[in-house]
């Protein structure tokens, strides 16, 4: 019954949206006090759980977001974005465009976060759309195929860190098979399926991008954009290579953590951006500060509708559907590593949440691998792409992907949760051929 519910949720949001036209945001908090009263849980409870799914989703992604933005508009605003879409499409080439974005996605991917990531690369793709005059998910699918696939393979990500610490993974051999295996899957995910969305050509969201052409002498050099833009990956990368390295106890790990910190780097990047992208380039500060209120009244809407989906997210937890999921699951004979992908494939569509799905699911089958003696490592692997899988609309992740690129839910299940399809798929093909390899 309990997954009868979800599926009944799901349906009643498509329909308050797509029949009704009603806000995202409405409807999310309408859909989650539904289920959770058709779950049995107490209305008081449910209350607390729509306020604790909201606050938890946007607690630390509401700055990440902010100051992404802010970070994004300085660059669009001082033709820094142009600068690098330029560059960009004179170096690979119009036809190769794709490529250059994949490798940018799967080169920042490794230390940020997704949210982060896709919100800091957004002006980019822009930019790059409106110089190369191409659909914007012809460039925007592989730089989110990208991103997602480091997000469910590759530590230092939460979920993947988090089950191979569970599964005592060798996190070295956990970050080899995953490359090994997350670059056909980017490609496949990425440039591939990209092509076949052409028909999908959405305009650029009013306010996201300066559609300004800059001359020569107003944009920015090429060095100094692309490093003020990767201010946060470059502080983030090495975050994660001293806690790798350095032993607990050392006296840099704190401040490693702490100008590492998502939020840290972000605000640090915006910082520099209002040097280097603003009062360096002849703008006051006034006008500076015009251009960061702006971008805060772009997001506004897309935070709440963000909050929703994590307020859905977070009922279905808190009423016991991911633990409903788990008893059905123990009891198979399935090879250990579908086990593991099944587990966690089914936790995130009834859960939403890629990283609850993943860490659910890793304490569920962890013990399997003693008994089974399948690699910990590609266990790791197989639970972080079940993770990914068919992101819906009980996933804040789709409600970013659909409003940054003006999609309809149709289009956006049609793109990013195909896409999300995609990944999952090859990962847990990928697993079980390497399984059998080794």
């Amino acid at each position: 019954m309990p997954l009868l519910y979800v599926a009944i949720g799901v349906a009643l949001l498509l329909l308050l949206m797509i029949r009704f036209k009603l806000n995202g945001f409405i409807a999310l908090i309408l859909v989650a006090l539904a289920v959770g009263m058709m779950q049995g849980m107490p209305v008081n409870k449910v209350i607390g759980s729509i306020k604790t799914g909201v606050g938890g989703t946007l607690g630390s992604l509401a700055l990440i977001m902010g100051f992404g933005a802010m970070l994004g508009k300085l660059l669009a605003d001082c033709g820094g974005a142009q600068r690098i879409a330029t560059t960009l499409i004179e170096k690979f080439g119009q036809k190769h465009i794709q490529w250059a974005l994949v490798l940018t996605g799967f080169t920042v991917g490794f230390a940020l976060f997704y949210e982060v990531g896709f919100v800091l690369m957004l002006p980019l793709v822009f930019s790059i759309a409106a110089s190369a005059r191409v659909p914007l998910l012809y460039v925007g699918v592989p730089m989110a195929a990208a991103l997602s696939v480091t997000h469910g393979f590759l530590p230092p990500h939460p979920g993947p860190t988090a089950i191979a610490t569970l599964f005592n993974a060798d996190m070295g051999k956990t970050l080899l098979y995953g490359t090994l295996l997350g670059i056909p899957t980017v490609i496949l995910a990425g440039p591939v399926y990209a092509r076949f969305l052409k028909g999908i050509d959405k305009p650029i969201p009013e306010g996201l991008w300066n559609p300004k052409t800059f001359t020569e002498a107003e944009m920015p050099g090429f060095g100094v954009s692309v490093w003020t833009a990767l201010v946060p990956v470059i502080l983030m990368a090495l975050r994660a290579v001293a806690e790798m390295l350095l032993p607990k106890g050392h006296v840099l790990l704190p401040y490693a953590e702490f100008f590492g910190d998502p939020i840290m780097a972000t605000l640090i990047a915006v910082l520099i951006a209002i040097f280097t992208f603003g009062l360096n380039r002849g703008r006051s500060m006034d006008e500076v500060m015009g251009t960061i209120t702006d971008s805060i009244k772009i997001i506004a809407m897309m935070l709440l509708i963000i909050g929703g989906g994590g307020a859905f997210k977070q009922v279905l937890v808190d009423s016991g559907v991911d633990k409903y999921i788990a008893s059905m699951m123990h009891e198979t004979n399935l090879s250990p590593i579908f086990m593991a992908w099944s587990i966690a494939a089914v936790l995130r569509i009834a859960l939403g949440s890629a990283t609850v799905a993943a860490i659910t699911a890793g304490g569920i089958v962890a013990p399997l691998i003693v008994t089974s003696g399948a690699s910990p490592e590609l266990m790791v692997i197989a639970v972080g792409s079940g993770s990914v899988i068919f992101s819906h609309v009980n996933d804040p992740g789709f409600w970013l992907f659909k409003e940054y690129f003006n999609l309809t839910i149709g289009e956006t299940i049609r793109s990013w949760s195909a896409l999300e399809t995609i990944i999952s798929l090859c990962g847990l093909i990928g697993c079980l051929l390497l399984s059998a390899a080794l």
